[in-house]
């Protein structure tokens, strides 16, 4: 999470890139360059302190990351770089995040403009469900004893060539940083593709596997309560017994067997 100032600086950052970014393909390339600075400021502690320092004017820092890129990104990139380094962030290693940030929301918004949002989406969810139900698999991409580049091969001989080129670079992506879980990091990055397409997500446990019509019938209900589209991340919790729990937020509906049975446990004490 990022303290207030840092959340302002990003916001400003990325009104930038939105600006900046209309076309699929603009926006695929500043996305795998924004990741790129983003290492770039992770490795070169001098470079991150000239572009973080409070008491260097705000479109001084900018001119200085404009000339640090100039002639190895395309200006979308350094405009965005630095509009990040004119802002105020609550630590150096925030801007690092930020700029990662700003490259994985470019890549997200390719493939929305591109038509491949809601592929990308489900094949994010999808691939977070298979490594959270393989333990072994999970221990292994997120193990950092295995070098980085071990673990994001591991991964791409997972994916290369069956999904979408965005759902494999920020599958590698998330796996190199290792800053989650591998099943958790893909489920947030899910969340963020739907989100940029306009939909909520629900959080789906159901006791046993929802037919195609259980499913429609369900998304058609929540849109209706919710008033907007929704997108049903679901899984199967056969301790449920029955039914299903629904969340969306921070709202939580609990129409499960086993949901109700501690309500009546509940009432009886």
């Amino acid at each position: 999470m990022y303290a207030a100032s840092s959340r302002e600086a990003l916001a400003g950052a990325r009104a930038v890139l939105e600006s900046a970014t209309g076309s699929a393909q603009t926006a695929a390339t500043t996305g795998d360059e924004l990741l790129e600075v983003s290492r770039l400021l992770g490795d070169n502690r001098e470079l991150l302190t000239a572009l973080t320092e409070a008491a260097v004017p705000p479109a001084e820092r900018g001119a200085v990351a404009k000339a640090v890129l100039a002639g190895k990104v395309g200006d979308p990139t350094r405009d965005v770089v630095a509009a990040a380094a004119g802002g105020q962030w609550s630590t150096s290693s925030d801007l690092v995040s930020g700029v990662h940030d700003l490259g994985v929301l470019a890549l997200l918004r390719s493939a929305d403009a591109a038509g491949d949002g809601d592929a990308v989406e489900d094949e994010l969810f999808r691939l977070g469900r298979i490594i959270a139900a393989n333990p072994e698999l999970e221990q292994a991409l997120s193990d950092r004893s295995r070098g980085t580049a071990e673990r994001a091969g591991l991964i791409r001989s997972l994916v290369a060539k069956k999904v979408n080129p965005v759902t494999e670079k920020l599958a590698v992506d998330a796996i190199e940083r290792a800053q989650q879980f591998p099943a958790d990091a893909l489920a947030a990055l899910a969340d963020q593709a739907a989100g940029i397409s306009g939909r909520r997500v629900a959080h789906v446990r159901s006791a046993a596997a929802l037919s195609d019509k259980q499913r429609e019938q369900l998304a058609d209900k929540l849109e209706a309560d919710l008033g907007s589209p929704v997108t049903l991340h679901v899984d199967v919790d056969p301790a449920l017994l029955g039914g299903v729990v629904v969340r969306v937020g921070n709202e939580q509906i609990d129409g499960s067997v086993a949901g109700k049975f501690a309500a009546v446990r509940r009432g009886l004490r």
